[in-house]
């Protein structure tokens, strides 16, 4: 039985207790998460009222309805749809003559064109042909999407000026796009969007929700391309800027990004185009990030796509001796294998062919898993 929870409560589902199979499992005892090889028995239910928690238990699958009807009828109605958005299946990408499913796991590939990016900054200012080389090279390794970036989201990064970063990634985006490689563009500005999408970027990639620049939801709406919302404290020039903090972190992503979502369909995105991240390591502290990592399947109630962008971050250094970027490679395969086993439907990497390798042995873990009766 639940507690009584407020009627104004917000309410959350994480899935829980993992199975390989649902092979042998009584009927009604397993859920499915999207249309991946992710099975699941039981919901962790989380209700909040203002900052405080009301209520956390793990409700069984088999018992799922029944409990959720002794919920007041705005609170069982969420908790149906989130369990519902859980299980729904994810559209593929269709971008173009390319494709992306999501019945396992995709690989975004990182591919910054900026002098100043934490990790990779400097490698390709200056040089794109060097740049859509290397963007080959990712592709070859087996990376299902490059995102291509010209400005520095880092703390404290400079701001520039929307001629020069459309200067540094058109023509690598240009390049790209000409072989048929997938591409997104990472940025917060319509003007680069609008450059991005004609130069053959299928896909936008926008740290501040479409927020930062109030022309960005028009340019995705009337282009009809996917869009990627991830989750920062600010849309202001500092995405990391973050004084008031979180009063749970896991809720307070989701509820953003919850919102983000329903202001683009309302604007006329198509929900199947639509993808999220919670934004690791942007404005969050170590505890923050840790959190989301943990709480990362609770991000499923959205319904649509989860993209986990970990990828040589801070959380890495701060746990490993205060490792550098360059040294955080073992943290990040790490992070992206976390990030599979809890419904990840893309990975954003920096390392393409090692991210590649682990997701391969996820895949065969499942498969294997799947097939043992």
């Amino acid at each position: 039985m639940l507690p009584t929870i407020p009627a104004d409560a917000r309410l959350y589902l994480r899935p829980v207790w993992f199975v390989p199979t649902p092979i042998g499992l009584p009927d009604g005892s397993v859920a499915r998460m999207g249309n991946g090889l992710i099975w699941f028995q039981g919901y962790e239910l989380t209700a909040l009222n203002g900052a405080g928690r009301v209520a956390r238990a793990t409700i069984p699958v088999a018992d799922f309805d029944a409990t959720v009807a002794s919920l007041p009828e705005p609170l069982a109605a969420r908790a149906r749809t989130l369990a519902a958005n859980i299980s729904a299946t994810r559209p593929p990408l269709v971008l173009g003559d390319r494709t992306i499913r999501f019945d396992g796991p995709q690989v975004m590939a990182i591919l910054n064109i900026t002098p100043d990016s934490f990790s990779d900054g400097g490698r390709h200012v200056g040089n794109p042909q060097a740049a859509a080389d290397a963007g080959f090279a990712m592709a070859a390794a087996g990376a299902a999407l490059i995102d291509v970036g010209g400005e520095s989201t880092r703390p404290r990064a400079e701001k520039l000026w929307e001629g020069d970063e459309i200067a540094r990634i058109v023509p690598v985006i240009e390049r790209l796009a000409a072989a048929g490689v997938p591409v997104s563009v990472d940025t917060r500005k319509a003007a680069v969007m609008e450059a991005a999408l004609a130069a053959g970027a299928k896909i936008i990639n926008d740290v501040s929700a479409l927020l930062h620049d109030p022309r960005s939801m028009d340019v995705v709406a009337k282009a009809g391309c996917p869009v990627i919302l991830m989750h920062a404290p600010s849309s202001g020039d500092d995405p990391h800027d973050n004084p008031a903090g979180y009063s749970d972190v896991v809720a307070d992503v989701f509820d953003h990004l919850e919102a983000r979502v329903a202001a683009c369909v309302a604007s006329g995105i198509a929900r199947e185009r639509i993808m999220v991240d919670p934004g690791l390591g942007f404005g969050k502290g170590l505890a923050d990030n840790l959190a989301l990592v943990n709480g990362l399947a609770t991000f499923q109630g959205l319904g649509v796509p989860l993209l986990f962008a970990g990828s040589r971050k801070r959380l890495i250094g701060a746990l490993s001796n205060e490792a550098p970027a360059a040294d955080r490679l073992g943290g990040s395969v790490a992070l992206a294998f976390r990030a599979a086993e809890q419904g990840a439907q893309m990975v954003r990497v920096h390392d393409v062919r090692e991210s590649v390798q682990a997701l391969h042995l996820w895949r065969g873990l499942a498969d294997a898993g799947l097939s043992a009766v």
